[in-house]
C-alpha cells in the first residue's frame, strides 16, 4: 500500500503552476535523489531525474503543479479579488479555507466568499457564482494592512487541504491531479530493478494552464518512447449513468486509449494490455472526451515520439478534496515498472 508519509509531502506541497518552487519541486528533488544518477531542473522549471542506461531513450512525466488562484485586486477594505490558475469552479471556493502565499515557506489564511444567498435576489439565488462575485477574506480591514501582511498583485493562493485515510483503501486530499501520479512516478523509480532503458523521470511543470513544462522538457530529452502519469475522472458516483463513469475506483490502473490532447499510439495501448495480463495487474480503459494530459505535448515533440499512458482514477477532481483508490495506485506503479523493464521488447 502507499507509504502515506511520502505522500503527504507531495500532495501537500504548494506549486500552482508557474509556481512550483514556492514547496513542491524541493520535495521532489529529495525525494528522487536515492533512486537516479543524477538530477537537474531546467529553464522552465521541470524536474529532471535521470537513471542512465544503453537502452531505448524513455521519458515518464507526471505533472508537480496545481491549480490555485492568483490575486489580481486588493479592495479598499482589504479583500482580494482573485483570477484562476487552472480550470476552476467557481462554486468550489465558497466557504473554503486558503493558504495566501506570502513567499516559500510562509503563508497566511483566508476565506473564500460571495454575497450570502440569505441576502440575494430571489432570482440569483440558484445561480453558481461569478468569478465577479469571488473575493478571499484575509481578515484585513483595509487595502495598507492587506499590503503590510504581504500580500501584492500577482500573490498566489491554494485551498488549505490535506491528506486523510477515507474508509479502507481509499485517500482524499488537495492536489491529487497530479500529485498522485508524481508519487506514483517516484515509486517506480524506487522499485524498478533491472532495464536497460535510458530512464528520464520528469515531473512538469505548468500543465494545467497547457501542457507547457512537458513540451519543453520532450524537446530537450528527444526520447525514443513517452509515457505520461495522469489522473482521470471516476464519475463512479450516484447520478451518473454506468457508461459515463469513464472509470471506477478500485478497478486499477486506466490505460489511456485517447483524451482531447491525445490518441495513444494502439501498438503501445495493446502492449500494455498484455503486461497488465501477464503479470496480473488490475486495469481498466481510459477514454476522456474533456482534457489532457502530458502525452499531448509529448507525442507531438520534433518529429514524433510513440507515447502511452496511464491514468489513476479520482473523484471530484479540480477541488481541495479529491478521492484515490491506494489499490489503484499500487497497479498504475506495478504496470509502470513492467514497462520499463520490458521496453526493450517493444516493437514500433
Amino acid at each position: 500500500m502507499v507509504d502515506y508519509e511520502l505522500l503527504k509531502k507531495i500532495v501537500e506541497a504548494p506549486g500552482v503552476s508557474g509556481y512550483e518552487f514556492l514547496g513542491v519541486r524541493d520535495v521532489v528533488i529529495e525525494a528522487f535523489k536515492p533512486y537516479v544518477d543524477e538530477i537537474k531542473v531546467d529553464k522552465l522549471g521541470n524536474v529532471i531525474a535521470h537513471k542512465k542506461g544503453n537502452g531505448p531513450k524513455v521519458m515518464l512525466a507526471a505533472h508537480m503543479d496545481q491549480i490555485g488562484l492568483m490575486v489580481t485586486h486588493i479592495e479598499k477594505n482589504g479583500f482580494l479579488r482573485v483570477a484562476p490558475v487552472g480550470g476552476i469552479d467557481p462554486r468550489t471556493l465558497i466557504a473554503q479555507r486558503f493558504k495566501v502565499w506570502i513567499d516559500k515557506d510562509k503563508f497566511i489564511y483566508g476565506v473564500g466568499g460571495s454575497v450570502p444567498p440569505h441576502i440575494q435576489k430571489p432570482e440569483d439565488r440558484n445561480k453558481a457564482p461569478t468569478w465577479e462575485q469571488i473575493f478571499i477574506d484575509i481578515g484585513a480591514e483595509s487595502k495598507e494592512e492587506a499590503e503590510e501582511m504581504g500580500v501584492k498583485i500577482g500573490t498566489i493562493i491554494t485551498w488549505d487541504g490535506r491528506l486523510e485515510r477515507l474508509g479502507k483503501h481509499r485517500l482524499v486530499s488537495i492536489a491529487f491531479d497530479d500529485r498522485i501520479a508524481v508519487y506514483t512516478l517516484v515509486k517506480t523509480a524506487q522499485e524498478l530493478s533491472e532495464t536497460e532503458a535510458d530512464i528520464y523521470f520528469v515531473a512538469t511543470v505548468q500543465e494545467e494552464v497547457g501542457l507547457r513544462g512537458a513540451r519543453v522538457s520532450a524537446f530537450g530529452i528527444d526520447p525514443d518512447y513517452g509515457f505520461a502519469i495522469d489522473v482521470t475522472i471516476a464519475a463512479d458516483v450516484p447520478g451518473t449513468p454506468e457508461h459515463k463513469h469513464v472509470t471506477q475506483l478500485g478497478k486499477g490502473t486506466a490505460i489511456k486509449i485517447m483524451d482531447r490532447s491525445v490518441i495513444c499510439h494502439p501498438t503501445i495501448v495493446r502492449w500494455m494490455e498484455e503486461l497488465a495480463k501477464k503479470y496480473e495487474i488490475p486495469y481498466q480503459w481510459d477514454i476522456l472526451l474533456g482534457g489532457g494530459t502530458d502525452a499531448g505535448a509529448i507525442h507531438l515533440n520534433k518529429a514524433g515520439v510513440p507515447t502511452g499512458a496511464i491514468s489513476v482514477p479520482s473523484r471530484y477532481i479540480h477541488s481541495n478534496a479529491e478521492v484515490v483508490d491506494e489499490r489503484d495506485v499500487d497497479a498504475s506503479v506495478k504496470l509502470m515498472v513492467k514497462v520499463l523493464e520490458h521496453i526493450g521488447e517493444l516493437e514500433i
